[in-house]
Order: structure tokens, then C-alpha cells, then sequence
């Protein structure tokens, strides 16, 4: 027997899909969400920010451009619900998560101005749609790290590096997160990797140093066999 508003939902999802209008994969990932972060039904889309190049040209030119990303004013109304229409159509992408997480700090609100969901619910829908999308991972941890919620940010940023450990800003993050915890010794080692890659801001340095946590990595020591050239 079917009961409550979940049950209705489920229902009507099972008709959709008995009709062609709801694919297997769509019901399975807005089972997976939490009802207050909605569904991924939209008018054009859902698509994965990382492949669909030509759907993104479009969505860009008349929702996101330089003014909506740097929060200077929307397209087509409110900032906040140009940011929200990229994101229902393209849920991971990756700009207009930052851009979201930017507008709810500066406006110090979880749901902006126009926008259709909260930022935290705009990062679960992206690490539902693309579990496999580290940069939405590292984007969660950043915004946990920010609410001060450091293991949070922890378990978002280690999720992100066992995805891709190549990226310095994920190193540099990480080590953020493990400093504000008092892990000095792993701050100490992502940071390393981080300036390692050429990651170029200080501050991560600077917090090791001053609280005299600070060493300079060990020399590389040469591979080359004795008694050879380089």
C-alpha cells in the first residue's frame, strides 16, 4: 500500500516511467535526493557540465555570463535565479556552484535571492547527478570548510582526492582543513604537495609558520645510478 506524500511521489514517477516521459535513470537519481532539493526534471537537461559543450554554449550565453558569474547582476531577472536555471540544466557546473556558494556568503542567507534551492542543496543535487565529479566534491568541502564545519570538509576533500589527487587546489584546500583541525603534520604534507604543484597563495605556509609547524620539504634525492651522467 502506498501512504503519504512520499508514497504519492513514488507512484506518480512509476507512471511517468510507464509513459515514456521519465527515464529509469532520472526516477532512480531523484530518489536519492532529499525532497526539499526537488527533482532533476527541467525543460533542457539535466547535463554533465564536464561533456556537453555545445548545450553549455547556450546556457551560458543567456544565463551565465561574466556579469552573472562575478554576481554583478542576473540575464533575466534576480542573480540568484539565473545562477539557479544554470544549475538545474547543467547541476554540476562547476562555476556556478562557486558562484552560489559566493551569492549565500554574501547575502548570508542558505537560500539567495532568486534562487530555487538552498547552496547546500544546489551541491547534494551535483554530487548526486556526478558522483564521480571530484571538482563538485572539493566545491562541498569548500563550502562545509566555510561554515566551520571542518570534518565535513575533511570528508568532502578526501572523497575528492581519491577521485583526482593531481589538482593543487584540492591539496592546498585539504591542508586548510587539516590545519583548522590541529592535524599540522597532514596540513603540513598537502601543502607540500600543493606548493609542490605550483600553487601560488601563501597562506597555508604562513599558517604552518606561524604556528611553527613549518618545514621545507626534503631534497629529491637523484635516481640516477653512481657513476652515471644526468
Amino acid at each position: 500500500m502506498i501512504n503519504g506524500k512520499a508514497g504519492c511521489r513514488i507512484w506518480l514517477k512509476l507512471v511517468l516511467v510507464a509513459v515514456g516521459l521519465l527515464s529509469i535513470q532520472g526516477v532512480a537519481l531523484a530518489q536519492e535526493l532529499p525532497y526539499e532539493c526537488g527533482n532533476f526534471h527541467n525543460n533542457y537537461g539535466p547535463f554533465d557540465y564536464r561533456t556537453a559543450k555545445a548545450q553549455l554554449g547556450v546556457v551560458e550565453q543567456y544565463h551565465f555570463n561574466a556579469q552573472t558569474e562575478s554576481l554583478a547582476g542576473g540575464q533575466t531577472g534576480a542573480v540568484g535565479a539565473d545562477i539557479s536555471y544554470t544549475l538545474r540544466a547543467f547541476p554540476n557546473h562547476h562555476r556556478a556552484l562557486l558562484s552560489m556558494i559566493r551569492l549565500g556568503e554574501r547575502e548570508k542567507r542558505e537560500l539567495p535571492m532568486g534562487a530555487s534551492h538552498t547552496v547546500k542543496c544546489f551541491l547534494t543535487r551535483a554530487e548526486v547527478f556526478r558522483p564521480d565529479d571530484y571538482v563538485v566534491k572539493m566545491l562541498s568541502g569548500i563550502y562545509l570548510m566555510n561554515k566551520g564545519d571542518e570534518k565535513g570538509a575533511v570528508e568532502k576533500l578526501e572523497a575528492a582526492e581519491r577521485l583526482e589527487s593531481a589538482d593543487p587546489n584540492l591539496q592546498y584546500n585539504l591542508g586548510l582543513a587539516y590545519f583548522r583541525l590541529g592535524r599540522f603534520e597532514d596540513a603540513l604534507a598537502h601543502a607540500h604537495k600543493a606548493y609542490g604543484m605550483g600553487f601560488a597563495l601563501p597562506g597555508l605556509k604562513n599558517m604552518l609558520k606561524r604556528a611553527g609547524k613549518w618545514r621545507d620539504p626534503a631534497p629529491r634525492v637523484s635516481q640516477t645510478a653512481p657513476g652515471t651522467k644526468e
